[in-house]
This record gives C-alpha cells, sequence and structure tokens, in this order.
C-alpha cells in the first residue's frame, strides 16, 4: 500500500487560497482531485445571499468537483481555531441559523459530511452551562445533517493551535458523538480523525486508529510539525493510513496541509500518480 491506495479530498479553505473561492474547484480539478472539503466559506456570515450559495455550486458542478465535506458555521476561520455552538449569546444563535443553511448546501451538493467545532470555553460561564448548550445544539446539527443524508462530524483540535477548545484527544470527541446519538436518536455522529491536531496534543496515532476507526466518519492529515503537506514533518502518513485502511476505513482523506511558500498545485508531489488506475482514466484524484 501507500499514498496512491487512498482516495483523497482537498481542502479549499487552506489550499489554493491564493485563489478566490470561486476559482478553487477549477484549480483543485486541474491538479487532478475530483473531491473537495471546506470550512463554512462566509466566516461572517452564517446566512448569505442565495447568490452566492448558488455560485458556489455552480463552480463545483462546472468543475466536476464533489463537496464531500462542509462545516457547519464556527466563527472566525482561519485563526485560532473556534466554533460557535458552545458560546452563549450571538454565536450560538448565529450558529443554530447556520443549520438549514448548510444541511440544505449539503442537499444541494450530494456532501455527506458536516462538521461541527465546539467552541472555545468563554471566561465567566461555567464549562458544565456551555457543555449544555453545546449538545443540545449538537443534537440539533445532527438532526440537521440526517436530513441532508449526511453524517455530523465532532473533531478534537490541537490546544497550542486552539487552547480555549476544550476537545483535545479522539476519546473525549468519539464520547461525545456517543452522547448524541443518544439526545439526537440519529445514530449519525462521528469522530473527524485529524492526524495532526492528534498529534501536536501528543496523540498515539496507532493506538487512537485502533481504536476509534470503527467511529470515525473522516479523516484529515497534515504533516507535524509545520502542518505542511506529507514530507515536510515526521509523521508516518502513508503508514498511519494503511494501518487506518486495515482497520476498516474506506472513506476520504482530506487534505487539510499548508502549501508553503509556493502556489498550491506545486505542493502535490508526493502523491503519486499510478498509470492505467480508475481514477487517472477519469482525471480524478490519484
Amino acid at each position: 500500500m501507500g499514498f496512491g491506495d487512498h482516495r483523497y479530498t482537498v481542502n479549499l479553505s487552506i489550499l489554493f487560497t491564493e485563489l478566490p473561492l470561486l476559482e478553487r474547484p477549477a484549480a483543485a480539478a486541474a491538479a487532478g482531485f475530483d473531491a473537495v472539503e471546506l470550512w463554512w466559506p462566509w466566516p461572517g456570515t452564517p446566512v448569505p445571499d442565495r447568490a452566492e450559495l448558488d455560485a458556489l455550486r455552480a463552480a463545483l458542478d462546472a468543475a466536476g468537483t464533489r463537496l464531500t465535506g462542509l462545516n457547519f458555521y464556527a466563527g472566525r476561520l482561519p485563526g485560532p481555531d473556534r466554533g460557535a455552538l458552545s458560546v452563549p449569546g450571538t454565536e450560538s444563535e448565529r450558529f443554530r441559523a447556520n443549520l438549514d443553511v448548510a444541511a440544505g448546501f449539503a442537499a444541494a451538493t450530494g456532501c455527506t459530511a458536516l462538521n461541527a467545532l465546539y467552541g472555545n470555553r468563554v471566561e465567566g460561564v461555567p464549562a458544565a452551562e456551555q457543555d449544555r448548550l453545546a449538545l443540545a445544539n449538537l443534537t440539533l446539527a445532527a438532526r440537521a445533517a440526517d436530513r441532508a443524508g449526511a453524517v455530523l462530524l465532532i473533531e478534537a483540535l490541537g490546544a497550542a493551535e486552539s487552547p480555549h477548545y476544550p476537545l483535545l484527544d479522539a476519546p473525549s470527541a468519539a464520547a461525545l458523538a456517543e452522547r448524541v446519538d443518544a439526545a439526537s436518536g440519529t445514530g449519525n455522529a462521528r469522530l473527524l480523525m485529524d492526524l495532526y491536531h492528534l498529534s501536536r496534543n501528543g496523540a498515539d496515532l496507532e493506538q487512537v486508529i485502533d481504536a476509534h476507526t470503527g467511529r470515525t466518519g473522516h479523516v484529515q492529515i497534515a504533516d507535524d510539525p509545520g502542518r505542511g503537506a506529507p514530507g515536510t514533518g515526521t509523521l508516518p502518513l502513508a503508514a498511519l493510513l494503511d494501518r487506518l485502511a486495515r482497520a476498516g476505513y474506506d472513506g476520504h482523506v482530506g487534505l487539510e496541509y499548508k502549501p508553503g511558500d509556493r502556489p498550491s498545485a506545486e505542493s502535490f508531489g508526493w502523491l503519486p500518480r499510478r498509470p492505467g488506475s480508475e481514477s487517472e482514466e477519469r482525471g480524478t484524484t490519484p
């Protein structure tokens, strides 16, 4: 096995950001990918104009790219990653306003995974109060995702980049997914296993894979340190992805890394092209 034996999706909120949003799907397609994912593309606007939603959908369709993953509204991204659903007041209200919009866009584009970032701890607000709000909003999110035919993803982030984010390991995120399933009755809550974030927090990634692959709905990668492309750090990403496959994971692997001081299209040299493969015949991801 190796890097060429997995299905990849490009995160257009961290790669190809040198281009306007509506040009990124075509750029990803030109680089050989037919699957893309996005953070919520309008970070300050949980309910954008219909014209903006339609324009993004048209750009995806014109490029022949399928949207496989989308974040619900999560506040200010990029930056110190944070969500909105556990933040009392305006932010959680924005999250709820976004639920049907994001789920509707997912349904319209065939997107099968919606990611709900938990939200930073807020000074002066008891953690238990935020956790109750989070469970209520995640329950609503699970039901919205279910109506769209999608799974709900719950992600642990890195403490160095997101110091006030409370979900920092795979067991916590997986346990929360179980609580959401019990509350929502939909059974569609899954772990988003981001190997970069988990590595930054010191996790034993082999143990995480062995223990939590069955609960995993999506995987994202970047090398550590640096959050660059595979081969720029020290993570044995090819071996880890093969371990995931042996553990039963057969979904997409999201490329959520920084391209460095070069155009994004030049950051895929680590990914082998396989002559005669089904994907190459289609002109899609190797």
